[in-house]
């Protein structure tokens, strides 16, 4: 239950205009789940959900991602960096580790802290390893699902 709940959620904030809480909660109850106001405030805490400011001064929920806008400014030489010299991503706790051909960790490690990725403590580049410190469980596991996809195609 709590599993699809929050992907509901991830979905409403991603189609809709979220303003508060109330208005999440207006919006699951549409899509028949009825949920208690600290139910919703865990769930926004645990999918790590931010508010972001939209052009008429108002403000949103919204899903952390990996630097999109600096990401496009950019986009052939990041993402084709990213494609090319990642192997793998994985992710430990809070702790995601990009595993990169030999030598280039530190070119990627370099690109990725340009792009100012949500949530991030901290990073540390080897030779082929790259150490992303996340500030939760949550940002870990959709940072490793974003780099994923990039380096999947």
């Amino acid at each position: 239950m709590k599993e699809q709940r929050q992907k509901l959620i991830l979905q409403l904030v991603n189609e809709e205009f979220i303003g508060t809480q109330e208005s999440l909660q207006k919006a699951l109850e549409k899509h028949g789940m009825n949920v208690t106001q600290a139910t919703l405030s865990r769930d926004i805490r645990e999918l790590s959900l931010i508010k972001s400011a939209i052009g008429t001064g108002e403000y949103k929920y919204s899903v952390p991602q990996l630097g999109r806008e600096k990401l496009k400014k950019d986009s052939s030489s990041v993402l084709s960096l990213i494609a090319d010299a990642v192997i793998s991503v994985d992710y430990a706790l809070n702790t995601v580790a990009v595993k990169c051909h030999t030598g280039m960790a530190q070119a990627v490690c370099a690109k990725l802290d340009k792009t100012g990725i949500e949530n991030v403590v901290g990073t540390l580049a080897g030779d082929d390893t790259i150490f992303i410190l996340m500030r939760t469980v949550q940002d870990a596991d959709r940072l490793t699902r974003e780099l994923n996809s990039i380096i999947a195609g």
